[in-house]
């Protein structure tokens, strides 16, 4: 039978969960005098977020886009995306500022991004504008235009590839004729 007193606020010291009798929970002892007060000013949540997960900040300047592990996301245009961070699969057409492949993560489809860093698998249309970082356990395969290339050891890259993105190039056929 529920007592009416615990209602109000009232507890029983017996009362399993009376923050007098029990010591878990967050709250610490301060000491004989059984009174229970929080272990810090905010608390301590048992399942807060490590530190070391990379968060988005206001400092980043943009809209980030997190595509986790067992998730597929097919069939879409990712727009007004300024990074794009692949730890699942996607399937999808994106025009973005920068595109992260984690080492799990494969995305299929068409892409024209300023800075791409692959550890996983990219197949497809890919044009980097600055620059293409494929780690040692990356591979990229398709049609590939990039400004810069870095390929760790073990990195593959394969299809049809070029140095110079659609841009660069357009600009490199405006010959001067000299003479």
């Amino acid at each position: 039978m529920l007592r009416s007193d615990s209602l109000f606020g009232k507890r029983d010291a017996n009362t399993p969960n009376s923050s007098l009798n029990n010591n878990a929970g967050g709250f610490a002892s301060s000491g004989a005098s059984g009174i229970s007060k929080p272990a810090s000013p905010l608390g301590s949540p048992v399942n807060a977020p490590s530190t070391d997960t990379p968060v988005a900040t206001a400092n980043e300047g943009g809209s980030k886009l997190i595509v986790g592990p067992n998730i597929k996301l097919k069939g879409v245009e990712i727009t007004d995306c300024d990074t794009l961070v692949v730890e699942g699969r996607v399937e999808a057409t994106i025009d973005s500022r920068v595109i992260q492949i984690a080492q799990n993560g494969a995305f299929k489809g068409s892409a024209e991004i300023d800075i791409a860093e692959i550890r996983g698998d990219f197949e497809g249309d890919l044009t980097v504008r600055q620059k293409l970082v494929i780690h040692s356990t990356g591979k990229v395969t398709g049609k590939v235009r990039y400004g810069k290339v870095v390929i760790e050891e073990g990195g593959q890259l394969s299809g049809d590839i070029q140095v110079g993105t659609a841009a660069a190039a357009t600009k490199g056929l405006t010959v001067a004729k000299v003479g």
